[in-house]
């Protein structure tokens, strides 16, 4: 039997009932350190009611070192911040309505596509460059734009009868709800300017006495002036054209307008004024006065006597003189033999 003095043996720690509950070993704080993430990826809250199970397991009544249990703290809330999005900015109290006030939607493990609406784009405009302003502007207006018009050159013209006007020049602007188009024009008969704003380019007459009018016609042509606008005349009073197509190789004895004249819209016509090869051209003094010979005073120069097409006419010329009244010499006519003047035989 025992003594008075004998003692019973010191239970073990182990046998006590607070070292079996399970969430006071190392398995389960561990166990919670890592559901602290997991969890924080379905939801932030979940997430972080987490994290406060996991520090009460790690700080209370845990018997491991305080460094151990620092460190596990800090992963818990660095995996919590790893997973758990940025919250956007709130805005100031008072600075949003209450539409405002609704809390952002979570994002989603599963992103959807986009459903945003494409942003209108600007319509576009036919060019309408050297087409008359009537079929511009009702082209594009058809196409949703309006549409402006002023004078493209410097001189600031009123534009009306819009068939009587080119465009130029063409500008949009505005927005994709509201399009714009300017045109800017000159008369359908006037050259476009090299710039918006600047002076009709007109065509400078060139140089074309004494060519033939197979090799003047080009060069007129080529300044700017119209084909249709140029016409062919005698330089002789009593002369006759031929057939068109025949007198190729005539040539210029006089134009109009003169060498480094402006051909504007005032001068409607360009003239070349030809004379045979047979006969030169006439003294610059005489101009359009000059007759060449006639002989047998039949109105017909004596050069076209041989051919079947002498009219032998009788005719009064513009100075009175009936026909047939010239002399019978060689100079005959106006008095002048062309062939006098080297310059023009």
């Amino acid at each position: 039997m025992p003594g008075p003095h004998s003692h019973d043996p010191p239970s073990s720690p182990s046998a006590s009932p607070a070292a079996q509950r399970w969430w006071r070993t190392g398995g389960a704080r561990l166990g919670a350190v890592a559901a602290v993430p997991l969890l924080g990826l379905l939801n932030d809250r979940l997430g972080g009611v987490m994290l406060l199970v996991a520090l009460v397991l790690l700080w209370w009544r845990n018997p491991w070192p305080k460094a151990g249990r620092v460190v596990a703290t800090v992963v818990a809330m660095a995996l919590l911040g790893a997973v758990v999005p940025e919250q956007p900015d709130r805005a100031p109290a008072g600075a949003a309505g209450a539409a405002d006030a609704k809390p952002a939607s979570r994002p989603s493990l599963f992103p959807r596509p986009s459903r945003s609406t494409p942003a209108p784009t600007m319509p576009t405009v036919p060019d309408f460059t050297g087409d008359s302003l009537d079929v511009a502007f009702p082209r594009s207006r058809k196409r949703g734009f309006t549409v402006t018009y002023h004078d493209a050159s410097d001189q600031k013209r009123d534009v009306s009868a819009r068939s009587l006007w080119k465009v130029c020049f063409q500008e949009a602007g505005g927005t994709p709800e509201d399009p714009t188009v300017d045109f800017a024009v000159v008369r359908r008969e006037e050259p476009c300017p090299q710039d918006e704003g600047r002076a009709v380019p007109w065509p400078v007459m060139p140089e074309v006495v004494w060519m033939t009018w197979r090799t003047a016609v080009p060069k007129v042509v080529g300044v700017g002036v119209p084909e249709k606008r140029l016409r062919a005349e005698a330089a002789y009073s009593n002369d006759v054209l031929p057939a068109e197509g025949e007198y190729d190789d005539w040539r210029v004895c006089r134009q109009d307008p003169a060498e480094g004249e402006r051909i504007t819209d005032d001068v409607y016509l360009v003239t070349l004024s030809l004379s045979s090869p047979a006969n030169g051209c006439p003294a610059p003094d005489r101009g359009r006065d000059a007759y060449l010979p006639d002989r047998d005073g039949d109105g017909d120069p004596d050069y076209l006597d041989p051919y079947p097409g002498d009219r032998n006419r009788t005719r009064v010329f513009p100075d009175g003189r009936p026909s047939g009244s010239g002399s019978s010499g060689g100079s005959g006519g106006d008095g002048w033999s062309p062939c006098r003047h080297t310059r023009w035989c």
